[in-house]
């Protein structure tokens, strides 16, 4: 097992989950969906984890009989290669199913195009994707912005160079996808936003609740995005 960039840094932090870590409940929210993702996939399909860090999805779904795979540029183990996902070394049209949780925004704008055509070449036509992005014009950024001329960005720029408003990410994505559906997680209403960073772990609840009845996807903090190769893709 190897690690390098962050995970040199932090150890596994996906793995030992802080209770005080902000981004928590968005994560198990997050992880929600991917589980339901994948619980809907064929055990036997070829599945890839693009970005996947330590593999908690690789992990638990390999342990569970599928065929998922993962890839990271700072990370490696019996499942995990080690590799940039921008050239992936796999044959074309030889993927069933790909997931790339929470990575595009960490790469500059002209590699998230780079990799999201890297995904469509490697996907089989009528294949499926699971994309998540944060999102830079949520709710909270917009007030800022309104107010002060400042966004709130999801991140810091070094963390997340390509931070953009999601529109910009569904355009990028529909030149290679049909976009099946989109969901919104975390709207970032000023007091949730506040309770979310002081005490993640006591508002799991409130999130759940926030994120079932006014999660629209254009103010929200992160968008799952589920993409659908075309059967014949130009």
């Amino acid at each position: 097992m190897k690690r390098s960039g962050e995970y040199a840094d932090r150890g596994d932090y996906h793995v030992h989950l802080r209770k005080d870590w902000p981004y928590l409940p968005v994560y198990l929210e997050k992880m929600t969906l991917a589980h339901k993702f994948l619980d809907g996939c064929d055990k036997s399909a070829s599945i890839y984890d693009m970005g996947c860090g330590e593999g908690v999805l690789v992990n638990e779904y390999r342990e569970r009989g599928y065929q998922i795979n993962g890839m990271d540029l700072n990370y490696s183990s019996q499942y995990i290669v080690q590799r940039s996902f921008l050239e992936t070394g796999l044959a074309d049209e030889s993927v069933d199913v790909l997931m790339c949780l929470d990575v595009l925004e960490h790469l500059p704008y002209w590699d998230q195009e780079r990799a999201v055509a890297e995904f469509a070449r490697i996907l089989k036509p009528g294949a499926k994707a699971l994309i998540t992005v944060p999102n830079l014009a949520h709710l909270a950024s917009r007030i800022s912005f309104f107010f002060s001329g400042k966004l709130v960005r999801t991140s810091g720029i070094d963390r997340h160079p390509g931070d953009r408003p999601i529109i910009e990410y569904v355009k990028m994505f529909e030149k290679h996808f049909h976009i099946r559906w989109r969901r919104g997680i975390f709207p970032t209403f000023p007091m949730l936003s506040v309770l979310t960073v002081i005490r993640p772990s006591h508002v799991i609840g409130l999130h759940n609740l926030y994120n079932r009845l006014l999660a629209y996807p254009n103010w929200c903090f992160l968008n799952a995005i589920l993409l659908e190769k075309p059967e014949e893709h130009s």
